[in-house]
């Protein structure tokens, strides 16, 4: 099970991804969180302490490791670099296993320059990934970058799903279109929508409608949940401060049709 997570910047898609990440790992299965958001809050949401986060160095930072695999240093613009070298390593020497029993891979994003030039942190970090979402045998859930410029990078184009998750807002579900529409020109299948932090039967309408408009279906639905936001404001990871609040109930529900609709 390979599953990216996106969505506008804001709605919520970070506390998705590290739920469903948690709720397989209580179910069982082996789960590997990918955090390739370059606002990196994986970590928090799998019940890392501050310090623990900040002291976890992302693969596209890690200059050591990217001169290692491609023979050059990430700043040697211009400069011939490996194209063929492994990665298989990275995961075992890298990931950080979190309170939430879920190892952690933070990511980064690398900037492309000059009109896209190829850096060796960039292709590094394709090569990972690629690794990732087709040779890693155990389930990996993406928390991908806010918004479409990853869909650009072709970053998540071997996904088993992609779930866009949207607020009831007519901007969130915008992106939610375009995300939509850039997937599918990827040769993305399965493209799921998760309407999160409903407050209301109008709320409820409005994803449910998009939906039905679009064509694009419908995962499930999560309520505003005062418990999430009072863990957030404490400083909490809500998968561990509030466990069996709603929200987390409505994950459990979106991640049990998510293994169905994959299997199928």
């Amino acid at each position: 099970m390979k599953v990216a997570v996106t969505g506008k910047g804001g709605v919520g898609k970070t506390t998705i991804a590290g739920a469903l990440a948690y709720i397989l790992h209580k179910r069982g299965f082996k789960v590997l969180a990918v955090d390739a958001d370059p606002n990196a809050n994986l970590a928090y949401t799998l019940g890392l302490r501050a310090d623990e986060a900040e002291r976890i160095t992302p693969i596209s930072e890690n200059w050591d490791l990217i001169e290692e695999k491609t023979g050059v240093r990430p700043d040697s613009y211009g400069m011939l670099f490996r194209l063929n070298f492994t990665v298989d390593d990275i995961v075992r020497r890298y990931a950080v296993k979190t309170p939430c029993g879920v190892d952690l891979l933070v990511m980064g994003v690398v900037r492309e320059a000059l009109g896209g030039c190829m850096c060796p942190a960039n292709y590094l970090i394709r090569m990972l990934l690629r690794h990732l979402i087709i040779r890693r045998r155990e389930a990996v859930i993406l928390d991908m970058e806010a918004g479409t410029e990853h869909l650009a990078r072709g970053t998540a184009k071997h996904v088993g799903a992609m779930i866009v998750v949207a607020e009831p807002s007519i901007k969130a579900i915008e992106t939610v279109r375009r995300i939509r529409n850039l997937a599918s020109q990827m040769g993305i299948e399965k493209i799921l929508l998760v309407g999160n932090k409903v407050l209301n039967e109008k709320d409820e309408y409005l994803i449910r409608g998009f939906s039905e408009r679009n064509r694009i279906p419908i995962l499930g639905i999560v309520h505003y949940d005062p418990a999430i936001r009072e863990a957030d404001l404490s400083g909490h990871s809500p998968i561990l401060y509030c466990p069996s609040s709603r929200a987390m109930r409505e994950i459990e529900a979106i991640n049990d049709r998510l293994i169905k609709i994959i299997k199928d």
